[in-house]
């Protein structure tokens, strides 16, 4: 008979001690990674803003009970709403994801780290409000940007050598475990308490990739972040309580993570946390399509202006061979019937042959009257992913973090154009020369989409300023984009 299981409790799975201290007590003094932050913020937001024009979105939009107005909540921008800081957090998250149009973290594991902000400033701004009204002071913008750079790092460090997309899990597990790990730390949770929440965001239950993927592939995905960040804020919220933490969650035989869902693999890692994930983090500024394809509509949008250029039609073309890297074919090479939107933005032949046919691509373009064009799904019919091993090696090496694609087109009588390949895209930060005044007009164009020129321009001059935006009050910021 095999001798039962030890009931002495163990201390704390090192991964969880390890997060606690570096949310804790790292200090964030790189003057990059609170720039990019800034300039992440803004975009994140910006494209909240262009997500609540759409009634999908919004539907979702405002308190659980319809009319509750919470004193000193959470203010939800590009609304009226004020609600508590874990619907709040929902509301944020899901805006901010919907249109799946900011910043990407591509390695073993992929993400959107910015989807944490929905927990960060739903928390930072109801505790702020909060404060005041007991006489104390606020928490600042520059709080907000540091748990950005830290949530962005803990979701980011872990993603690069972990892939939980291999074991059927979605990325949004590590939004939850982030945004619990800086929350906990924004509402003053103990070092044991916030190992306590760590733990608690782990052992709960965990988001499968089902509807990311054909035949399933459907709009959760727009909300899913924005659930997990909130759910990390009521974690963090019943830590706080003093309820009590599980220090093996990973480590337990039978019953921990690792053996459960990690098919008994230990997590492992590249680097400790610092600033790293924040400083190197990708944009998407001038398309709303999955990372993994930003390349190849760059590339297509090169083949469209020469296919004018030689007076080519699209009827003359025969074939298209998307020369990509293993994670694109993975997750975005899709044939036959895309069902709607979600599923849409996650092919890549579609996202090629919009902007082949259109010369351009927008969030309005996954849209069903846009999918009805025979156009698009004939020249899907002629585009083929085929893997280079290269690419899928730089798309993998720390130094590059390339995400190539490269496009050749042939036609009917037998003539091509040479191959177009694009590496980098314009929101990767070997390009942030030329993607920075890119990404600040995009947050323009957002702007002007649900604000009059006033408020604007009030939002701009503090958004463009990081001395001024880094000491401005949470609350203060937040009303600046109140309806």
């Amino acid at each position: 008979m095999s001798a039962p299981i030890s009931n002495v409790r163990p201390d704390p799975d090192k991964v969880l001690v390890e997060i606690a201290d570096y949310v804790l007590d790292f200090p964030i003094d790189s003057t990059l990674a609170l720039e990019t932050a800034r300039h992440c913020l803004i975009d994140t937001l910006g494209c909240g803003l262009e997500a609540l024009t759409y009634p999908a979105c919004t539907k979702l939009m405002g308190p659980i009970v319809p009319g509750t107005i919470v004193p000193n909540g959470a203010k939800v921008p590009g609304t009226p709403f004020q609600l508590d800081p874990v619907q709040a957090a929902f509301n944020i998250g899901a805006m901010i994801r919907w249109l799946d149009f900011n910043d990407t973290w591509l390695a073993a594991e992929w993400g959107h780290p910015s989807d944490n902000l929905g927990g960060i400033l739903a928390t930072a701004d109801w505790l702020s409000r909060t404060a005041i009204a007991a006489g104390k002071k606020p928490l600042t913008m520059k709080d907000v940007l540091i748990g950005m750079v830290k949530a962005h790092e803990i979701q980011g460090c872990i993603a690069l050598e972990n892939s939980f997309n291999k074991v059927g899990l979605d990325h949004v597990l590590l939004v939850k475990l982030a945004s619990t790990a800086v929350v906990g730390q924004l509402l003053g949770l103990t070092r044991d308490e916030l190992i306590n929440a760590i733990s608690l965001a782990l052992v709960d239950g965990q988001a499968l990739r089902t509807y990311r993927h054909a035949p399933n592939t459907g709009s959760r995905k727009s909300w899913a972040a924005g659930d997990a960040t909130s759910r990390a804020v009521r974690l963090a919220l019943i830590a706080k309580t003093g309820e009590m933490g599980y220090p093996s969650v990973l480590t337990a035989k039978t019953w921990g993570f690792y053996d459960v869902l990690f098919k008994g693999r230990e997590f492992k890692f590249q680097r400790p946390y610092g600033s790293y994930v924040m400083e190197n983090v990708l944009f998407k500024i001038s398309f709303p399509a999955e990372f993994h394809s930003q390349t190849a509509v760059e590339a297509a949008m090169t083949l469209y202006a020469q296919l004018r250029a030689a007076g080519k039609t699209l009827e003359d073309i025969s074939k298209i061979t998307i020369r990509t890297h293993e994670a694109a074919i993975r997750i975005i090479d899709k044939k036959g019937p895309l069902n709607n939107p979600a599923d849409r933005d996650h092919c890549i032949q579609y996202m090629i042959a919009v902007p082949l046919i259109y010369g351009h691509l927008t969030a309005a373009d996954y849209e069903d009257s846009v999918a009805q064009d025979p156009r698009i799904d004939a020249l899907r019919d002629k585009m083929s992913c085929v893997e280079d091993p290269q690419f899928t090696k730089d798309y993998h090496d720390p130094e590059k973090r390339s995400i190539a694609n490269a496009l050749t087109v042939e036609f009917n009588d037998g003539s091509t154009f040479d191959e177009v390949i694009v590496e980098y895209p314009i929101g990767h930060k070997r390009r942030r020369a030329d993607g920075i005044p890119l990404l600040v007009e995009k947050f323009k164009t957002n702007l002007a989409r649900k604000f009059p020129v006033k408020q604007q321009q009030a939002i701009l001059d503090v958004s463009l300023d990081q001395a001024r935006l880094e000491a401005m009050p949470v609350n203060e910021y937040v009303d600046l984009y109140v309806i």
